[in-house]
């Protein structure tokens, strides 16, 4: 037998009902009503046209998406097949220029390394790093030489950063392919960037 202590037993007695207590309070609303699971929410924001949308295509099948500029959206990767996939999604006149630039580059270099980051593609040599990026903009592609500072003649293009120079490629500007190949060989003989 246990006997309840002064404190308890004022706890446990029943407080004189009002006017007010007969309506439920908002607090005891909100406690007794279950709260939505965030995850739940947002499965069901989904409309089911876009989720059977979703189901029906197949992952190979799909669109790169092409990101602000018109740059492709590639997964990350190794190699010359994300390289392809880049260059496939590269909209209008850049995918020739794609095309031309990377064959001008494996031309140059053989036996490169390739692989898509950030969705760019960059070419470097195996254990020094990489040299040469590529990514899409609205009205031009801009190639990246991560030590241009050191080229000759300099790239044209200036960078906020110290060693990297431009050069951007304009639908109506012809490329200098010489010159380009003479760049793609000096700097692949420089230390590349660690990335």
């Amino acid at each position: 037998m246990a006997v309840k202590s002064p404190k308890v037993a004022k706890k446990t007695t029943a407080k004189p009902s009002t006017a007010k207590a007969a309506t439920p309070s908002k607090a005891a609303a909100k406690s007794a009503a279950p709260k939505p699971k965030k995850a739940t929410a947002k499965k069901s924001a989904a409309t089911p046209k876009a989720t059977a949308a979703r189901r029906k295509r197949p992952a190979a099948a799909t669109k790169p998406v092409l990101l602000s500029g018109g740059n492709p959206q590639i997964a990350k990767g190794y190699g010359d097949a994300p390289i392809r996939a880049y260059i496939e999604a590269m909209p209008g006149w850049k995918r020739d220029v794609g095309h031309r630039l990377d064959a001008l580059i494996e031309r140059t270099i053989p036996g490169v390394s390739k692989a898509v980051k950030w969705n760019s593609p960059m070419y470097g040599v195996e254990g020094q790093g990489w040299f040469l990026s590529i990514h899409c903009f609205t009205k031009y592609i801009k190639v990246a030489f991560f030590r241009g500072t050191s080229l000759r003649p300099i790239p044209p293009g200036a960078s906020k950063s110290q060693d990297t120079r431009y050069l951007d490629i304009r639908e109506d500007e012809p490329l200098d392919e010489a010159q380009f190949a003479a760049w793609v060989k000096q700097a692949s003989q420089l230390p590349g960037e660690r990335m």
